[in-house]
C-alpha cells in the first residue's frame, strides 16, 4: 500500500502521528497514539517488552499500514516506499552477513541505500569512526564480538546520513564509556537538525532524549522531556514516573 499524499503538517515536524490505532488480525496492540517530532529532536520510546514500541516503529517506517489514524514522514503519509530511502535503520536484532567483512557489509547496505559509490569510502570511514569501528572493518563480521556487531549496525545505519534515525534498543552490548561517547554523537547528529527516535529500556537512555513517550499496553502513559515527566508524577527519576504512570493507567481502567 503506497499513497504518497501530502500531510498537512508545519514543515518542522518530522514525524507525526495522529490517532493512530494498530495492531494484528483483531488484537489491537496500539491504542490513540499521538507524537509529534520535530527536526532536530531525539525521541526515546520506552516501555516494557510488548508495549507496542517496535510496533509503532514498524508503522512510522511504513511496513505497516495503520489500522486507523495516519502517520507522516517528512509531510509524506506512510506507507510511502520511496520515503524509506530518508530514514536509516538500526533493528533490535543484528542483521549482518557474518561471512563478511564489516567493510563489505557496509558496501553491500549502502548500495541498497543508493549511497553514491564515489562517496561510499569517505562514508564509509565517517560511519565506522562514530562507533569506534575503524579498525576492525577488514575482520569478517562472525568473529565480532556483540557489542561489536551491535556498532556496525549502527554504522549502516549512519552510512547514507539520512535525515531520520530510527533506532531499536541501540546501546544493548556496548559499553558504558561508548554509550557516552555514542549519546554525544546522536547529539551532534540531532543538533545538525537530524530527527532521531530510538526505542530503551534503559532509563539513562531516556534521560538523554528531548521527548520521552512512555508506553504501557499499547498505551502513551506520559509524553513530554523528561524533566516535565518527572514534575508531572511529582518524582525525582524516570523509572518512578513510569510507575506512577503505571499506576494511574491501571486505576484509569479499573473505573472504565
Amino acid at each position: 500500500m503506497e499513497n504518497g499524499t501530502k500531510a498537512p503538517d508545519h514543515e518542522s515536524v518530522s514525524i507525526a502521528v495522529s490517532r493512530l490505532v494498530q495492531g494484528y488480525g483483531k488484537t489491537v496492540v496500539l491504542r490513540g497514539i499521538d507524537v509529534e517530532v520535530r527536526r532536530g529532536e531525539i525521541l526515546a520510546l520506552i516501555g516494557p517488552s510488548g508495549s507496542g514500541k517496535t510496533t509503532l516503529i514498524s508503522t512510522i517506517m511504513g511496513m505497516m499500514p495503520p489500522k486507523s489514524g495516519s502517520v507522516s514522514v517528512l509531510g509524506t503519509t506512510m506507507p510511502n516506499r520511496k520515503e524509506l530511502g530518508n530514514i536509516g535503520f538500526m533493528a533490535q536484532t543484528d542483521a549482518l552477513y557474518m561471512n563478511l567483512s564489516g567493510m563489505e557489509n557496509l558496501r553491500f547496505f549502502a548500495s541498497l541505500q543508493h549511497v553514491d559509490k564515489r562517496h561510499f569510502a569517505d562514508a564509509a570511514r565517517r560511519a565506522a569512526r562514530v562507533v569506534h569501528l575503524q579498525d576492525a572493518l577488514d575482520r569478517r563480521v562472525a568473529n565480532y564480538s556483540g557489542g561489536m556487531k551491535r556498532r556496525l549496525s549502527m554504522a549502516i545505519a549512519l552510512i547514507s546520513d539520512p535525515p531520520v534515525l530510527i533506532l531499536d534498543e541501540p546501546t544493548v552490548g556496548i559499553d558504558p564509556e561508548l554509550r557516552r561517547e555514542l549519546w554525544s554523537e546522536l547529539h551532534r547528529i540531532a543538533d545538525q537538525g537530524r530527527t532521531i527516535i530510538l526505542t530503551t529500556h534503559v532509563m539513562a537512555d531516556a534521560a538523554e532524549a528531548d521527548t520521552l513517550m512512555m508506553i504501557r499496553q499499547g498505551e502513551a502513559i506520559a509524553v513530554g522531556s523528561p524533566e516535565h515527566v518527572k514534575d508531572h508524577f511529582h518524582v525525582t527519576s524516570i523509572m518512578d514516573a513510569f510507575v506512577q504512570a503505571g499506576k494511574d493507567q491501571d486505576a484509569h481502567h479499573s473505573n472504565d
